[in-house]
């Protein structure tokens, strides 16, 4: 049956067309239950669903609310039979596309039993909307309309089975109008209830909103519509809000601020008007008069007692500070776009009931592992059994009447310490994919399995280039499987070099659009942490058939130049090809051959030369402005049974490391060059944006003490002010002053070239006009991505592409953060019943303490200058000066300290931190007192370190 529609419109050119919208209604849409004697189809529902207290066997239809606020119900396994309407799912696909990719995984999932029915397209379900109807009132007489329907069509045709219909929904009025017309139906939290053998569903429900006779703790956000306005008038700003992590009551946006880029400040959670990390948010400025003027405190926990910020923005009426020196501050007016997710972490002990106390539902607070999330007040009924766990809460709402947001319980993960259960937590607190690859993606892998090879209709098929006979050889970490890049150099006979860096051909195995495809988009990057690596790709073709192997042909992406004595580019190409890598080097042993100099193979002889001409790319780079930056990175040595970390040691590098990383810069540049060139607006690039210039100004004036001046007005003059910072009888400081910089850098970002101007390209870390990321694909989806427009192969338009190139920057930090903070569970391991004195460098003074790196384990922390719970110090703060001073000893930013370094949980026991105390210079009521021994011991090694320097 087709039903027609027309109606005539203007188009923005001013003509009038007609359209003529076709609607198919058919009456042989199945309906899914193996009890139906009329429908012809594989049954999807249980011929026997589950029966609960207060309803006999039935099937339940959700309504679209059901989905949006109480999916981590729907998803869980007691919730199986479900029947799930095409009306729903396309509400839920206009209100959240997040919820709209989970309801799918679960209608993917044959286990659950959720089966999509097409009421839009049953003759007997589709309903016209009504005059003066609403869409949403439209919508909901349709799912009423096909639990009517469902209900008399099983009756008719069970074979005498009798299945009941329950409409779910927490819709009173949407209920009412069901039990008129004989349907049966229930709210979310009674149906839970009725679930007897599954009482953790309880804590499940989303929360309820607060009473609206409690007190208003925050303003009301503005409108979308004034938002928008605001925006686009440019009164105000809209950014990305993120949380200090050593102070929870102060965050930063990035916005334009009197005509240039600077970093806002917002101070206290009244500030902060219920908005959570990560957060795209409205920001109002304040009136200079309420400018931020002094430093920063070190707050790292909420107190329980002060939690909505109303004392902790400082009076700043008799600052001396002027309005041109206090830094821009301003208020979070509105959320843009929430970030929320589920949270790992506790409950608070002290708000649980003892065990034997209550066994019916109470309210306690969790809080989350990340510190710059706010407590959370979550409804249980098994707050005594989660108490020593890990688990998950997510968030449901943060009421103007409610100090802190409210959410609900998800899951256990686990007992807390324990190194496996630690580690889910970083990967869930990451938004890190670490399920394992489904079958259906698993069956894109060649069905020759490992025993796949290279044939000659690669190399004759496929217009592939044949390099096995040439020297090609790859240089990596101990220990790499997934090894997606090698080089080679031969002399020509015109005198001149070519050079070849060879990628893996990922895009053979991962056609565009197939599942591994998709699922290697979503998951954008591998995750390396300490102990394991989570994989984009399966391990057949990450470790195995991509990984350019030693002495085994393979298929790979070549970027061949043609270079003269002087590391000039003559010509450069691209073409596939097909390769065999002679040797699978280590930096160590590719450094060795280098410095060896008995050792005259070609092989060695070939990368001398790539190490010469890599010197000579370097220079250049750095004489265009390209900086040297430098992060503290260590290496842990784990024992083979148990995993627990050992030893730890900082990262070293060599020339070879250097040598790989700039063939690769020079492939990634000449790459972008080639892809833009084609395709101008859907080129994949990447750019790094210079940053705001206040971010610069506490680590100017703190070099302007040393002497030396930090210049910021391009690249190249940061890049010679660095070079400039050495101190001769402190060989750590050049380090020291890179590690701030790098700090002050804004994040590098994917970005589709037709949604930027040409000047925006800009790679400032770099000083590449244009840049990208071809190598690394087995790692980097990106460089799938650019591998296909770099052999001319259009991908997709330009909205596809800003969409991949968002899901991509946020799975790169994400990644990025997750690394470190399994370096920080380790380090923390690594610690643990043990205690060291170290010498560590202060990063920053704050009024109650400072930030000290420690340089041989590469971590910091905040080394406090006053008891917990007490402001009374030896130590007086200097605003000027930014230093603390206590009698003769002054502490300030550079300055060199000996430090215990401990690790200790918190008073909960559910936290297990780094506690660094000072030790040198010693002040009475803040330094600890360690064996003499333990401090000759820290000079002796400190004294042989620079001595080696």
């Amino acid at each position: 049956m087709l039903r027609s529609k027309s109606f005539v419109k203007r188009t923005r050119k001013g003509n009038v067309v007609k359209v003529v919208k076709e609607h198919y209604l058919r009456d042989d849409i199945p309906c899914s239950s193996p009890i139906c004697k009329s429908c012809t189809h594989t049954p999807v529902l249980s011929e026997e669903p589950k029966a609960t207290s207060g309803f006999p066997s039935h099937y339940i239809i959700p309504d679209t609310n059901v989905f949006i606020s109480q999916l981590d119900i729907m998803e869980h396994p007691a919730i199986k039979d479900v029947i799930v309407l095409q009306t729903v799912r396309e509400e839920v696909r206009h209100l959240s596309l997040p919820v709209y990719n989970r309801l799918n995984a679960i209608l993917a999932d044959k286990t659950k039993r959720f089966y999509l029915f097409a009421n839009e397209h049953q003759r007997d379900t589709f309903i016209e909307k009504l005059k003066d109807e609403t869409p949403n009132d439209r919508n909901d007489r349709a799912i009423r309309v096909a639990a009517k329907w469902y209900k008399d069509h099983l009756k008719a045709n069970g074979s005498g089975k009798e299945i009941e219909i329950v409409l779910l929904t927490d819709d009173r009025g949407n209920r009412e109008k069901a039990s008129a017309t004989g349907i049966k139906s229930s709210g979310v939290p009674e149906y839970v209830e009725s679930i007897k053998d599954v009482p953790e569903l309880l804590d499940m429900v989303s929360a309820p909103k607060a009473a609206s006779e409690e007190k208003t703790v925050y303003e009301e956000h503005l409108t979308p519509a004034q938002i928008k306005n605001g925006i686009k008038k440019g009164t105000l700003i809209q950014s990305s809000f993120n949380v200090s992590q050593h102070n929870v009551h102060e965050a930063t946006v990035v916005g334009e601020v009197e005509g240039e880029m600077k970093t806002i400040y917002i101070l206290g959670r009244k500030n902060f008007n219920r908005c959570i990390q990560g957060d795209i948010v409205a920001v109002e400025l304040l009136p200079k008069s309420q400018w931020k003027r002094s430093a920063s405190v070190a707050i790292e926990d909420e107190d329980d007692e002060k939690l909505y910020g109303e004392e902790e923005v400082e009076d700043l009426k008799d600052d001396p500070m002027t309005d041109e020196e206090a830094e821009p501050t301003g208020k979070v007016v509105g959320i843009i776009r929430k970030k929320w997710r589920p949270y790992c972490g506790f409950i608070v002990k002290n708000t649980a009931p003892s065990q034997g106390e209550s066994k019916g539902p109470t309210n306690v607070i969790f809080r989350a592992i990340d510190r710059r999330i706010p407590p959370i007040k979550i409804r249980t009924a098994q707050a005594s059994t989660l108490l020593g766990n890990r688990i998950v809460v997510a968030i449901d709402s943060w009421p103007v009447n409610s100090g802190i947001p409210l959410g609900h319980f998800v899951k256990v993960l686990g007992s807390s310490g324990d190194r496996e259960t630690e580690t889910e937590v970083l990967l869930l607190e990451h938004d890190v994919p670490y399920q394992e690859f489904s079958k259906r993606v698993l069956e894109d892998l060649p069905v020759e399995g490992d025993q796949w090879i290279v044939l000659d209709k690669h190399l004759n098929d496929e217009n592939r280039r044949d390099f096995r006979d040439l020297n090609v050889c790859s240089i990596d970490p101990p220990g790499c499987t997934d090894i997606d890049d090698a080089l080679h150099v031969r002399t020509l006979p015109n005198g001149n070099y070519e050079i070849g860096v060879h990628i893996a051909d990922v895009t053979y195995f991962v056609k565009y659009g197939m599942p591994m495809d998709t699922e290697a988009a979503a998951r954008g990057t591998s995750v390396y942490l300490v102990d394991k690596r989570i994989d984009m790709l399966p391990s057949l073709l990450g470790t195995n058939l991509c990984s350019l192997r030693s002495n085994v042909d393979r298929l790979a992406f070549s970027c061949i130049w043609e270079m003269n004595e002087d590391a000039e580019i003559v010509n450069v190409s691209f073409t596939k090809s097909v390769i065999r890598s002679k040797f699978s080097f280590t930096y160590e042993e590719a450094q060795t051959r280098i410095d060896d100099e008995r050792m005259q193979d070609d092989v060695t002889k070939g990368i001398r030369v790539l190490n010469k001409f890599a010197k000579i790319l370097r220079q250049r780079r750095m004489d265009a402005g390209a900086l040297t930056l430098s992060s503290p990175e260590v290496r842990f040595r784990l024992e083979n049974d148990s995993q627990d970390p050992v030893d730890v040691e900082m990262k070293g590098l060599k020339e070879t490391n250097a040598l790989v990383e700039e063939f690769m810069l020079l492939a990634n540049i000449s790459v972008a060059k080639t892809i833009y060139s084609k395709f101008p607006s859907s080129a994949m690039l990447r750019k790094h944006a210079p940053p705001p210039t206040n971010n610069f100004d506490q680590l100017r004036k703190t070099l302007a003490e040393k002497g030396f001046t930090l210049e910021t007005d391009s690249s190249k003059a940061l890049a010679d002010s660095l070079d400039k910072a050495v101190l001769p009888d402190d060989p750590y400081f050049n380090n020291l002053v890179r590690i701030m910089t790098t700090r002050c850098m804004m994040q590098a970002q994917y970005f589709c070239s037709g949604t930027e101007a040409e000047s925006d390209f800009l790679h400032y870390g770099l000083a590449s006009p244009i840049y990208t990321h071809f190598t690394s694909p087995i790692r980097r989806y990106a460089a799938c991505i650019e591998s296909d427009l770099a052999y001319g192969h259009e991908l997709t338009d330009m909205t596809k592409m800003k969409e991949l190139c968002d899901n991509l920057n946020f799975r790169n930090r994400m990644a990025q953060q997750a690394s470190r903070s399994s370096v920080e569970l380790f380090t923390g391991i690594y610690f643990r019943n043990k205690t060291e004195v170290e010498e560590g460098r202060v990063l920053r003074v704050l009024k109650n303490g400072i930030i000290v790196l420690v340089p041989k384990y590469g971590v910091e922390s905040i080394v406090y200058t006053t008891s917990k719970g007490s402001a009374s110090s030896p130590f007086v703060y200097d605003d000027d000066d930014k230093s603390l001073t206590a009698g003769d000893i002054k502490l300030k930013t550079f300055d060199s300290v000996k430090v215990q370094i401990s690790v200790e949980g918190d008073e909960l026991g559910m936290r297990q931190t780094m506690k660094m105390q000072l030790v040198e210079p010693f002040v009475e009521g803040v330094s600890v007192s360690v064996k003499k021994r333990a401090i000759e011991e820290v000079e002796d090694d400190s004294k042989s370190k620079k001595s080696k320097q």
